[in-house]
């Protein structure tokens, strides 16, 4: 029988509130009487996703990474919007980041990133029958597409090269599903 890990939250406040996220202080019971604080980053919902072309390419983006003090090559990615269905910001972001929309969409997996700090899901999708359509990315962001065989992309996540957990999820996920093993 597991045990009820629940902890209830006796008080909360916000200590910051900016475009993307919110940084709260929750005062929580644990289970066993304690009490304790928990810090928890509000953050919008999100989509990744992994276009896989015809020649069996998957598009991925470039582009600097702020908290990493770096470019990451990563598949692409972004939030949902709100009214947005996770299916819409994924074909929303397609456009934006790689400039094609999907014909078929399938749900991948879905994940919580960082669930000891952030609240943050991310819906995973491997879009195919990709198309051109081009959408203005956003003004705060410069990305750069490659072309990179599925298959190439596990010994690109072994060099370290790929380095980001929902690229990495997702990518073998639609590995997975794809059939498709990693280069040698």
């Amino acid at each position: 029988m597991e045990q009820d890990l629940t902890e209830t939250t006796i008080a909360s406040a916000t200590h910051y509130q900016g475009t993307i996220l919110t940084l709260r202080k929750d005062q929580v019971r644990m289970p066993n009487g304690r009490i304790t604080v928990r810090e928890v980053v509000e953050h919008s919902d999100s989509v990744c996703m992994v276009p896989l072309d015809a020649d069996g390419n998957v598009l991925l983006v470039r582009q600097y990474r702020k908290p990493t003090e770096s470019a990451l090559l990563e598949v692409p990615a972004g939030g949902i919007e709100k009214g947005e269905t996770p299916e819409d910001a994924a074909m929303r972001e397609l456009q934006e980041e790689v400039s094609h929309v999907a014909g078929t969409l399938t749900p991948l997996t879905g994940f919580w990133l960082a669930p000891g700090w952030c609240d943050e899901y991310m819906y995973a999708f491997l879009a195919t029958d990709l198309r051109p359509s081009d959408l203005e990315q956003d003004f705060d962001e410069m990305v750069e597409t490659r072309r990179v065989p599925l298959a190439e992309t596990l010994q690109l996540m072994e060099q370290g090269v790929i380095q980001d957990a929902k690229s990495i999820a997702s990518l073998l996920q639609a590995m997975r599903i794809v059939g498709v093993t990693g280069a040698g």
